[in-house]
């Protein structure tokens, strides 16, 4: 008897890790929401290395509206969709399009953001002006960003290679170093990322992008996605929403 009660103890620790939500010492749902490292300003580290931005922001505001409890995973934008996909999280919030083909997997809430698309190169590089000038060099692009979907939709018609990075800080280097000669990504990001002196330059107008949302695998936390989407709408009829967007995007 005491040999199955052992396994049986053994047994519940492990559906404790490897299952998403997890419960509070009161006994109510804890959901695991996994987000990106470094892709400011929706999400990124302050300088005491709390995770900060835009995101991180909405989901407390949504979190606090709905009264649901949350544990945050910042892993990185590819290991946080790996960790929804094998049950590690319970949704993901890392400034994610909204897709016709991520759609087939997951389930997304209503649109929170909606971005889009531009080109930089390095602030020194006045060669570089249009998609026209990318012939036969490298343009870096961050995995799983709709500026890499983007650039995957002309680079054959403008003729460039593409570098991949899974962080943006990385992908910035490599242009300001000239190994790439421009890079694409969403447009906060970027605007963000030049104030705050990474070293680039917009070169572009912005193409339109999608629409960021949070997002679930398909017919699952459904109650969680409904809670985001109420808390949603509950936030920006208050202001709140507005107020966390001027907080990290500046209004001129």
């Amino acid at each position: 008897m005491k040999k199955v009660l052992v396994l049986f103890t053994a047994l519940m620790v492990s559906l404790a890790v490897f299952t998403g939500c997890s419960s509070s010492g009161d006994g109510d749902k804890v959901y695991k929401i996994a987000t990106d490292t470094t892709f400011a300003p929706f999400e990124f580290q302050d300088e005491s290395g709390n995770y900060v931005g835009i995101d991180i922001d909405i989901l407390a505001a949504i979190a606090e509206d709905q009264g649901f409890e949350y544990e945050l995973n910042p892993l990185g934008f590819s290991a946080a969709v790996a960790a929804l996909e094998s049950n590690q999280a319970d949704g993901v919030i890392a400034g994610m399009s909204i897709t016709d083909e991520r759609k087939l997997k997951y389930d997304f809430s209503e649109a929170y953001y909606d971005s889009g698309v531009v080109m930089a190169v390095s602030a020194s590089n006045d060669e570089i002006k249009s998609y026209d000038d990318l012939n036969g060099k490298k343009v870096a692009v961050k995995v799983g960003t709709e500026g890499a979907s983007f650039a995957e939709s002309i680079a054959e018609t403008y003729g460039f290679e593409l570098v991949y990075f899974d962080e943006s800080p990385f992908m910035y280097e490599d242009v300001v170093t000239g190994n790439s000669v421009a890079c694409f990504e969403d447009y906060p990001v970027m605007g963000y990322g030049i104030s705050k002196g990474n070293g680039l330059k917009i070169v572009t107008e912005m193409e339109k992008g999608s629409s960021y949302g949070f997002a679930v695998m398909k017919d699952k936390n459904t109650e969680l996605l409904e809670m985001f989407n109420a808390g949603l709408e509950n936030i920006i009829e208050s202001g709140k929403y507005q107020e966390i967007l001027d907080k990290y995007i500046s209004v001129e």
